[in-house]
């Protein structure tokens, strides 16, 4: 007859302890109670609700996770109160600088509200954007979509399941964070008309992205009022590489002034036309838009029309928790200012020699 086993010491004194990678098992509840003298349920309310114990034992209890390096496992508070202290963020493409500043102005955004951002990318697909979006959504409380690629009818459904704000679009129905194209673009217009340009060419982004359309009307508008000839041209991909490969629709028009879609076009246009012997900006004036990071490094550095990328994803990440907690608009627009920021890559016209 075999001997009866002894009862684990773990499981008289609390549910068994999963390791951390260093081999040291993570602190739980109980090991924070023992050591603060109190029951585990007071610690639970002590971290997961603070006010519902006194002062002098919320002290103890803190004190006592900080010994122990305590890290609250978002996805088990989730459980009693559906709640992961988590929002998505999802981007059209990771490696353009144009998301940085949304990322980081989000990120600070979070952390101040004691939030932690979850980061994905849709490549410029509404499939996998939408794929990704549902995945995200299975775990996180509300979702921002940056530059989204996806229809407007997807939005309002992941929008219907959990709190969803937008930047750089709009969906009617959906709260969005939008900058208004409208006042940066009106100014590089007349001053590339000043400047002795009389044909201005845009070349536009992704044929799903809404921001490009917005940005072609703005254009269109613009030249109208100023008595220019526009004309819009098709990029490739919105990158770099993108650019490149405009630069001979771009002579080809007879333009002599270009606005891009985005600094990265602008970027890959200037570099092609200038292997080619053109002359920025005696014989061809570049203007780019968002001025990202890096826009002034060019020889000569980058004309772009400004978008405030930062205040665009702290804008969305309050309005995502304003909405979480109770206090948001559920489907209102807020739009930003752009402005022009003059730089070398635009300038006076100069006659043929």
């Amino acid at each position: 007859m075999t001997e009866p086993k002894t009862p684990d010491v773990a499981a008289t004194t609390g549910p068994a302890k999963k390791h951390a990678r260093d081999g040291k098992p993570n602190a739980t509840i109980y090991d924070i109670a023992k050591v603060a003298g109190v029951n585990p349920s007071t610690v639970s309310r002590a971290l997961s609700k603070p006010g519902r114990v006194s002062a002098k034992t919320q002290k103890l209890i803190e004190d006592a996770a900080a010994e122990l390096n305590y890290q609250v496992n978002p996805f088990a508070r989730a459980l009693p109160t559906g709640r992961t202290s988590t929002f998505g963020l999802i981007v059209a493409d990771i490696t353009n600088p144009t998301f940085f500043d949304i990322i980081r102005g989000a990120e600070t955004t979070a952390t101040l509200r004691d939030y932690t951002l979850v980061l994905a990318e849709s490549a410029e697909s509404a499939v996998t954007e939408l794929t990704a979006a549902r995945r995200m959504m299975a775990t996180v409380d509300g979702l921002i979509l940056a530059s989204p690629r996806m229809d407007d009818d997807d939005i309002r459904a992941l929008a219907r399941d959990k709190p969803v704000v937008v930047i750089n679009r709009e969906v009617d129905g959906v709260p969005c964070v939008v900058p208004d194209v409208n006042k940066g673009i009106s100014e590089a217009v007349r001053s590339l008309a000043a400047n002795g340009h009389k044909k201005v060419a845009f070349v536009a982004g992704p044929p799903q992205s809404w921001m490009s359309a917005r940005r072609w009307d703005g254009v269109r508008a613009a030249c109208e009022w100023s008595r220019l000839d526009a004309v819009r041209l098709e990029s490739s991909k919105p990158t770099v590489d993108g650019g490149r490969q405009a630069a001979r629709a771009v002579r080809d028009s007879g333009a002599t002034a270009v606005l891009t879609y985005n600094d990265l076009l602008a970027i890959g246009l200037m570099q092609e036309l200038q292997a080619a012997g053109v002359v920025v900006p005696d014989q061809i004036s570049i203007v780019g838009f968002d001025d990202i990071f890096g826009a002034d490094f060019t020889t000569p550095p980058l004309t772009t029309v400004r978008s405030p990328l930062g205040e665009c994803g702290s804008v969305a990440a309050t309005l995502l928790l304003d909405l979480l907690h109770g206090t948001g608009d559920p489907a209102g627009t807020l739009r930003v200012e752009t402005e022009l920021v003059l730089r070398g890559s635009s300038g006076r016209l100069l006659p043929p020699r």
